[in-house]
């Protein structure tokens, strides 16, 4: 019989969790992760989960949160990027 610790019970338990908003919540929020936006690769939710599959869940803790410090900042820059731009007469996305 094996034995499940409360460290992989708790990675298996926030893997699933992210799959479930990856599939139902992500998909319909509106929007797109900043982080991922900015600077190219993972959404932080795929970073996060990839680390769970292969670091400790201190670990995890950790550098999910520094992850989520960067992700903010990303959104503040990709903030001032539109304030910055402009448009004539119609919305756009065009910088003037």
């Amino acid at each position: 019989m094996a034995v499940i610790t409360i460290e992989s019970f708790a990675t298996q338990l926030a893997i699933a969790s992210i799959n479930t908003y990856q599939k139902h919540l992500s998909p319909r929020k509106g929007f797109s992760c900043p982080h991922r936006l900015l600077h190219g690769g993972e959404s932080c939710s795929e970073y996060v989960k990839h680390m769970l599959i292969n670091q400790d869940l201190q670990t995890v803790l950790q550098t999910a949160t520094q992850r989520f410090r960067a992700c903010n900042v990303a959104a503040q820059n990709l903030r001032n990027q539109k304030q910055s731009g402009g448009c004539i007469i119609i919305p756009c996305c065009i910088p003037i």
